[in-house]
């Protein structure tokens, strides 16, 4: 039997949220755990080269973190709020939603902090609970057919790791994913005809909340990361996957802001400002079936990325992380503990990237205020247990 009560290894492979997350909630139970992460070294860099984005920690995400311990450094670091006010065309209010406060009526309900000073939170931790994270390496072979119990894990440097567990949390593009043979059927990885800016800029005064602009052709945002800071994102509609050269990034990003009038506009002056601008295509992946196979299973965008609209993407991997840890630790073999975790995330995961897609299409139709109501009622649904 694979059991979880005798010696319990770990190799997870990616050093973002759901590994880091994952990593933590392991080793705090008694497992050694190694993470092989691709970047060079550094929890900066371990963002993905993305420093530039900011990303929004909703109510799930604390939830989860404060059951971690460490809401309240994400909290100190990043941004507090619990509204999302939301902006129609002519530039108007068109409503404010107020989330519900999942760790307590006198905490915020949500809050915005840069991506690296997450990353930096999280990698913190998980080597203070004495995780190994290698870096400038990742997974290049598996087999679990040979080694009975365990898994023989092939690094990229040519080490070999036999361990009870194999976690893939590499990401969107995962090789583990395909390593394990889960989710290779056609439309793993679907674009959803629209690119996604962000550029960090100064926080205005004004922005102690989420901001959502409907525009004409394409909506936009304001997301508060601290005192001084906020990053500004645009979704553009109707547009060709494509690259362009970094240095038409800014003026094109200020062009496009140019169309929503108010704050909508003001918001452009502020990219003059920014050192950081970054274009990206919005993307979705669902793994169709089980995330396990034997003692591998993937986690995170790996499983489940939705579109950013719900701005959730972060909550599911931090509680993938969490529960993955609690289902391992009350089964007796890692593989009944995997099917129980599978069991218990498929649907929550499967229905917020499902109504991501929707508000894609929701948007691209101009259809702004079922659009929002989408976006409400998703959120009190992720407002339930995980």
């Amino acid at each position: 039997m694979d059991s979880c009560r005798g010696v319990r290894t770990a190799v997870i492979v990616g050093a973002g949220v759901a590994g880091l997350t994952a990593a933590t909630a392991l080793a705090r139970d008694g497992w050694q755990v190694e993470i092989a992460e691709t970047t060079a070294t550094g929890p900066a860099e371990t963002a993905s080269g993305t420093s530039g984005w900011g990303l929004c920690l909703t109510g799930p995400s604390l939830r989860a973190l404060d059951e971690l311990g460490l809401a309240d450094a994400c909290l100190a670091e990043g941004y507090g709020m619990s509204t999302i006010t939301h902006v129609d065309v002519d530039g108007e209010p068109a409503g404010e939603v107020r989330l519900p406060r999942l760790i307590g009526a006198r905490r915020p309900a949500m809050a915005g902090i840069a991506r690296p000073v997450l990353h930096g939170i999280l990698y913190a931790e998980a080597e203070r609970c004495g995780v190994v994270v290698r870096h400038g390496v990742t997974v290049a072979a598996v087999d679990q057919e040979q080694e009975g119990e365990l898994v023989r894990v092939q690094l990229s440097d040519g080490t070999v790791r036999k361990v009870a567990l194999l976690v893939g949390a590499d990401g969107i593009r995962s090789s583990v994913r395909g390593l394990l043979g889960l989710g290779t059927s056609p439309g793993i990885l679907d674009f959803h005809g629209q690119m996604v800016w962000r550029a960090l800029v100064p926080r205005p005064r004004w922005a102690t909340g989420v901001h959502q602009f409907a525009g004409k052709a394409d909506t936009a945002g304001l997301v508060p990361l601290s005192d001084r800071q906020a990053y500004v994102f645009l979704t553009e509609n109707g547009v060709e996957r494509s690259v362009l050269p970094d240095t038409e990034l800014a003026p094109r990003l200020r062009q496009l802001l140019g169309a929503f009038p108010g704050r909508g506009k003001e918001i452009r002056s502020l990219v003059s400002a920014s050192e950081s601008v970054v274009r990206r295509p919005v993307l979705t992946a669902l793994v169709d079936g089980a995330w396990n196979r034997g003692n591998g299973v993937v986690i995170g965008d790996a499983a489940h990325a939705p579109a950013p609209h719900m701005a959730s993407g972060a909550a599911l991997a931090v509680e993938d992380g969490l529960v993955l840890a609690r289902e391992l630790g009350r089964h007796e073999s890692v593989g009944a503990g995997l099917r129980a975790f599978v069991g218990r995330r498929t649907r929550r995961c499967r229905t917020l990237v499902e109504t991501s897609v929707a508000i894609v299409g929701l948007e691209q139709a101009q259809r702004h205020n079922e659009a929002y109501a989408l976006v409400d009622s998703c959120h009190r649904l992720m407002a339930e247990p995980a």
